[in-house]
């Protein structure tokens, strides 16, 4: 009897972990989101106006589960690459807490160096926004940044 519950004890725990280990997958990680703005960087280095083209390519390799780049003009802050906002404001953007992210991630943007802005923001599917973290940089007349969820 002892046995048959510990057995059936360790095949419960496998499934978990394999329904963890599943659901994992579904995200990026901030390994694969920093190797994406570093792809990123080179793009946009290369030809500003095509990048821009390419990380709003809902198909393209710029886009990977919960992983995008986004990018905004210093200027005025307004988005030229996101998959749903473009020609947002980000300067205005806040999360469900009142953080005004957006401000931070402009004000915080420094040319070749790369900062983390922590805020609360729905997943690209949707629902209630959960903790994400998004490395950001400034690259000539626009800020860049890729985001993972935790």
């Amino acid at each position: 009897m002892f046995r048959a519950t510990v057995l059936a004890a360790t095949g419960i725990f496998a499934a978990g972990l394999m329904a963890a280990y599943a659901s994992a997958a579904d995200y990026g990680t901030a390994d694969e989101a920093r190797a994406m703005l570093d792809a990123a960087v080179v793009e946009m280095k290369a030809d500003p106006a095509e990048a821009i083209v390419e990380f709003n390519d809902a198909d393209g390799e710029f886009r990977d589960r919960d992983l995008y780049v986004f990018c905004a003009k210093l200027s005025d802050g307004v988005l030229v690459a996101h998959p749903s906002i473009v020609g947002a404001d980000l300067r205005t953007l806040k999360d469900v807490e009142g953080k005004p992210f957006g401000a931070e991630m402009l004000d915080g943007a420094r040319e070749g160096e790369v900062t983390e802005v922590r805020y609360m923001w729905p997943r690209p599917e949707g629902g209630d926004p959960v903790a994400k973290n998004s490395y950001v940089i400034g690259l000539g007349e626009h800020i860049c940044g890729v985001g993972y969820y935790q």
